[in-house]
């Protein structure tokens, strides 16, 4: 931004504007070439590569070192450093990412993260992070339009990306290469049918985007300077143009790209008035755009990929008082390098404890963990240095105060989620740094590098890390353990529950009651802070607090960690932690090899990458797995037993639902200029079956999805016997009592059966969210929950992961989470489909029982015609989502309408 400032002179201020949009145009260009990159990757393999700014940065240190020191001519040395920059792309897609290609979203994110911490800790070894000046080769002399000066490198930058934008967009749309791109994006496995390689069509894209990644690196160095943090930090404004263009398109991408330079360009003629405000405007503007129009939901058929696995929360009392008493011995032995560096383990701990929490239990990929920190340092550092608050409640102060915050990150998450939610948190985080952690102003106090807040002391005991690193490593270690167990409590509460079913399947959480919104927020409350805490540590340490300790991108580094420690283990942190610099492992590493620990983020970053390929689950996992097969060999009958108190306890009576009827009138649906559902009304009363039937594209799951609230695309009103539901969000419709099943099944995959149950039939009280943090609630099964359980045959299975059932057994839980519930109407969609004809007739049982037993209303949507036949009160018959007829299951069989249009030619007895 000081070469856009230079340029600057006395001029008329609409001369002004011109010229500064002029050099904004250049700028925004160099921006569309790094984003075209990105989507060319993205198109190509369907990752997000946050290494592609370290790719390019790679690139360009190539191109300076073979010219600048080398002294071999511009053109050779540029192309080798747009050849270091493809083939780095490709080794990373080859060693990398295709060993990862049916692993999770998170991990295929985290290990461009890893290559990214990797190929920055190389270019930091080796050049340092000061910046070099670099001549560049194009034109630079001055050029007027309409009266305002400009250099001409920045018209050529604009032709480059216009040329390039029109290549791409033409062989992406005109050539064979551009079209099997296509082909892979929208269905791999359809693609690989017609010949096409998914794996040979990534390969070339990765080699394509990362070329542009190291042509991009070299243009840009003569306008920002050579320097390791500004290359990669261009990824962020990079990203952003992505965003707007969808990803898809390099038209969009272009003018993404241009209009954030054109804004960030205009900012600067207000100067210093307006710290950070240059690169946020356009950032927060976009996150709005996605915000705006992202889903609540996930689409029919969207999943989350696997996460990495998650441990219990189980804390043994007796261990961890050991563990404490020890950890409390040991440090206060230590000399005061120790101390430091056990201090540094515990709030590197507590960052990545903070992301066990939002993207271990959650779901969320936040990339905001040391923005919040900082916050939680800023706020608690004000308290004391101007109102003179003393440790214990400037602390107090830093943690609370950092919540709102952190839900204000949170709303992003509302409305999307995965990389587009990485991106929106790491811009966001980076905006807060900019705008308040930069601002000295605001960040620092006369006199001071940072907010002078003293020496500290706890309940008028000196504490200072300075003056006694021994007590402020005990004090730090004791809020850890105090951190730890409240993030134990939450896992195994009715709160964590809703976080990991959440986590595990949003839509089929809404279906159960669950506000998905409400657990995204608490989330992210909870690991704000969490994060808070960790920065009020490291900020009281010294004196002072010094915002160069929270720097926003550190986040991807503790992201990593958070993976090579396992993202869902409370162990994993402390593991995590220690590859951290200053911490304990940089420290044993000094001491088996002197200097070890200046190599310690290159270190961790190839850890990163080995823990992704060979066990993306961390060290957590296996650590979980050693101390269980310990306790089942020391207790091995101890689970077994849980599960019979549970059996002997179930309630002999069958409860019944609360009798409310459902109204449908004149539901439509429509998903663009198609009408999926056609003013379809129907009555589904206590006690009665309705079977839902018709041919495929019927519309039959549309109506389900429709009522259930599940798709904007309706009108229509929805009635649960006086209650108007048309409005009603879809976790509120299943809590007044529609509930769901999924043709899909969508289950809680990382849950036990158990926990499944509990996940349907938890109804958590006002203050929960508050005393589950101390004291987790736990209570028995309902009586109507126990019966379920035994008329499905779940008795023997409660304990078991549900990746471990039969197909079977799996349909049967789908059915039974639903019932548990409690609701008065119960919709199933096709809840036969891949059963034995014997299973198929034990499930027509089961629902007969539902509705004359339980008393529910029960809407049955099904393929097969026979169990329909058999088990239905009412059947109504959709085709091309209008009714064609509707009544009992015989009146049906004989209407001439039904035959013609759902089963052609077939006999009536053929359906009996």
């Amino acid at each position: 931004m000081n070469v856009l400032s230079s340029l600057a002179s006395e001029r008329s201020p609409m001369d002004d504007i011109l010229r500064f949009t002029l050099l904004g145009l250049g700028l925004g260009a160099l921006y569309a070439l790094t984003a075209h990159g990105i989507v060319l990757v993205y198109r190509g393999s369907g990752v997000l590569n946050l290494a592609h700014g370290a790719i390019g940065m790679a690139g360009a240190y190539v191109q300076w070192e073979l010219a600048g020191r080398h002294s071999v001519p511009y053109w050779p040395a540029t192309a080798c450093g747009v050849l270091a920059s493809t083939v780095l792309g490709v080794l990373t897609h080859l060693l990398v990412l295709r060993p990862l290609r049916r692993a999770s979203t998170l991990a295929r994110l985290v290990a461009t993260l890893a290559v990214f911490i990797v190929l920055t800790a190389i270019a930091v070894k080796r050049y340092g992070d000061s910046v070099q000046l670099v001549p560049g080769k194009l034109p630079t002399r001055l050029l007027t339009i309409a009266g305002a000066t400009v250099s001409e490198d920045r018209a050529w930058l604009l032709g480059i990306a216009l040329a390039v934008t029109v290549v791409l967009h033409l062989l992406y749309k005109r050539t064979l290469f551009g079209l099997g791109t296509t082909a892979v994006a929208e269905n791999e496995g359809a693609a690989a049918s017609l010949g096409w390689s998914p794996d040979l069509i990534a390969t070339g894209n990765w080699a394509l985007g990362s070329a542009l990644a190291g042509v991009t690196g070299i243009l840009i160095v003569p306008v920002i300077g050579l320097s390791v943090t500004g290359l990669t930090t261009l990824l962020l404004s990079a990203l952003a143009a992505a965003l707007v263009g969808r990803f898809s398109s390099f038209p969009v991408t272009l003018a993404g790209g241009l209009v954030i330079g054109i804004v960030q360009s205009e900012l600067t003629r207000f100067g210093s008035d307006v710290t950070g405000l240059a690169s946020s405007v356009p950032f927060l503007f976009i996150a709005l755009v996605l915000v705006t129009r992202g889903r609540a939901l996930p689409l029919r058929g969207t999943f989350l990929d696997r996460l990495p696995a998650l441990g219990t929360g189980r804390v043994r009392p007796v261990p961890l008082a050991l563990a404490v008493v020890v950890g409390l011995l040991v440090v206060s032995q230590s000399t005061p390098l120790w101390a430091d560096a056990i201090t540094n383990t515990l709030v590197v701990s507590l960052i990545i404890l903070s992301i066990v929490v939002v993207t271990g239990y959650a779901g969320q990929v936040s990339l905001a963990a040391y923005a919040l920190a900082g916050t939680g340092a800023f706020i608690a550092g004000h308290t004391a240095a101007d109102w003179g608050w003393p440790f214990e409640l400037a602390l107090l102060a830093g943690v609370l105060g950092t919540v709102p915050i952190g839900l204000l990150f949170a709303l992003p998450a509302v409305r999307t989620r995965g990389v587009n939610l990485a991106i929106i948190t790491l811009g966001l985080g980076t905006t807060l740094e900019a705008m308040i952690f930069q601002n000295t102003e605001l960040s620092t106090t006369p006199g001071s590098d940072g907010i002078a807040v003293g020496h500290q002391t706890l309940f008028g005991t000196s504490i200072s890390g300075v003056d006694h690193p021994q007590r402020y490593a005990a004090v730090v270690l004791v809020l850890f353990v105090a951190a730890a167990l409240v993030v134990a409590n939450v896992r195994r509460s009715r709160t964590g529950r809703r976080l990991v079913a959440v986590r595990a399947n949003e839509r089929a959480a809404a279906a159960l009651g669950i506000d998905v919104r409400a657990a995204k927020l608490y989330a992210f409350g909870l690991s704000a802070a969490i994060a808070a805490l960790a920065g009020v540590l490291t900020g009281f340490r010294s004196t002072s607090v010094v915002f160069s300790d929270f720097a926003s991108f550190d986040s991807i580094t503790a992201l990593g960690l958070a993976v090579i420690g396992g993202v869902g283990f409370l162990i994993g942190p402390l593991f995590g932690a220690t590859f951290a610099a200053g911490t304990v492992g940089a420290r044993f590493g000094d001491l088996v090899l002197p200097g070890l620990s200046e190599w310690m983020p290159l270190i961790g970053g190839i850890i990163l990458v080995l823990t992704l390929v060979g066990n993306q689950d961390g060290i957590g996992r296996e650590v979980g797995r050693q101390a269980e097969g310990i306790r089942r060999r020391l207790s091995p009958t101890r689970g077994r037993l849980a599960i019979t108190r549970t059996e002997e306890a179930a309630a002999p009576d069958v409860p019944r639902a609360t009798p409310l009827p459902l109204h449908v009138r004149d539901l439509t649906v429509r998903y663009g200029g198609v009408v999926a559902v056609d003013r379809l009304s129907l009555d589904v009363e206590p006690g009665r079956v309705v079977g839902l039937i018709g041919p495929n594209g019927a519309g039959k799951t549309s109506a389900i999805d429709a009522v259930t609230g599940f798709t904007r695309a309706a009108s229509g009103g929805v009635r649960l016997g006086d209650r108007e539901v048309t409005r009603l969000q879809v976790h509120r419709r299943a809590s007044a009592g529609l509930s769901r099943s999924f043709q899909s099944l969508e289950l809680f995959e990382d849950m036990t059966v158990l926990d499944n149950l509990y996940a349907a039939c938890d109804r958590p009280g006002r203050w929960a969210w508050l005393t589950d943090l101390i004291r987790p609630g736990s209570r028995p099964l309902p009586s109507h929950v126990l019966v379920a359980v035994r008329e499905f045959g779940l008795q023997d299975s409660l304990d078991r992961p549900v990746g471990d059932l039969s197909y079977g057994e799996r349909r049967l839980l789908a059915i039974a989470r639903a019932v548990a519930a409690s609701p008065s109407v119960l919709l199933l969609d096709e809840p036969a489909a891949g059963l034995s004809d014997d299973e198929t007739r034990e499930l027509a049982h089961l629902i007969r029982r539902l509705a004359e037993d339980w008393g529910m209303g029960v809407l049955l949507v099904e393929h097969d015609v026979d169990m329909v036949m058999s088990v239905c009160d009412q059947v109504v018959v959709l085709d091309f989502g209008r009714r064609i007829c509707a009544g009992t299951p015989e009146e049906v069989r004989r209407d001439p309408g039904v035959r013609a249009a759902y089963l052609g030619d077939l006999e009536p007895e053929t359906m009996a």
